[in-house]
């Protein structure tokens, strides 16, 4: 690897440099997150019921006693055997923040459309403890953006981050939705995110953005493993050697 070298005084003339681009940016940052946290509330309607480990649950009974509700729709398909290895990347994340959320009326759950067993297995094997639930018996998925059918995909008439005509190279996509629940028990839908949106909840690409090589994907996330994968032999990843068939498409 080459690159400019410089004497110390050099380099403190062209960081300083950048350190005004990065207040900039900050201050930039925080006007969006002004702005985001004024965005309109839309009241939902509708009775979602998810399954989880204490059977079926209210959209409402996910807040937890919170008034806030933060949702990762994370990527599992009911025909695959494991979980998107990049939303299990953005998980490994959120897994840390939870006991801090809840300290500030947050509750966080992840919601993913394969049934509650599989889920079940998948959080164990992953050393997982926030609470995850099936929405395989309503509409959340859909009414979210974050489910495709097979007509969607084919035709490339979905509907994905905002935008309609939208084809996606799986059923299932990601995403962040937050929920707000006032004092007679309303629920709005007050944010969601998705793509290149959810980069934002990925400590690893925040370290990574400072060192020389960056992210280094040439080829996208096709770097990222389950954290049990990375390594050879028995911890490669099977996707990799065409013996899974059910896991996730999007990520390679």
């Amino acid at each position: 690897m080459t690159h400019c070298i410089a004497s110390r005084e050099e380099w403190l003339e062209a960081r300083l440099t950048l350190l005004q681009k990065e207040k900039a940016h900050s201050r930039a940052r925080d006007e969006i997150t002004r702005e985001r946290q004024q965005l309109p509330w839309v009241h939902v309607n509708t009775d979602y019921v998810f399954e989880g480990p204490d059977g079926p649950a209210s959209l409402g009974e996910l807040f937890g006693g919170k008034s806030q509700l933060i949702v990762y729709h994370f990527m599992f398909d009911t025909d695959w055997n494991e979980g998107c290895k990049s939303c299990s990347f953005v998980t490994d994340h959120l897994e840390p923040s939870m006991i801090h959320l809840l300290h500030r009326d947050t509750a966080l759950v992840v919601v993913s459309k394969a049934p509650w067993p599989k889920l079940h297995a998948f959080k164990m094997r992953m050393g997982w403890t926030l609470r995850w639930v099936s929405s395989g018996g309503c509409d959340f998925n859909r009414d979210y953006q974050v489910s495709l059918t097979d007509d969607e995909m084919a035709s490339g008439t979905g509907t994905y981050n905002f935008r309609d005509g939208t084809s996606f190279p799986a059923k299932e996509a990601p995403g962040i939705s937050t929920f707000v629940k006032d004092e007679r028990g309303d629920i709005y839908h007050t944010y969601s995110a998705y793509a290149r949106g959810l980069e934002t909840f990925i400590g690893a690409y925040n370290l990574l953005d400072i060192v020389p090589k960056g992210r280094d994907e040439a080829h996208g996330m096709k770097w990222v493993r389950h954290k049990d994968n990375y390594g050879d032999g028995a911890n490669k990843n099977p996707w990799d050697n065409g013996e899974a068939t059910a896991s996730c498409p999007a990520c390679d």
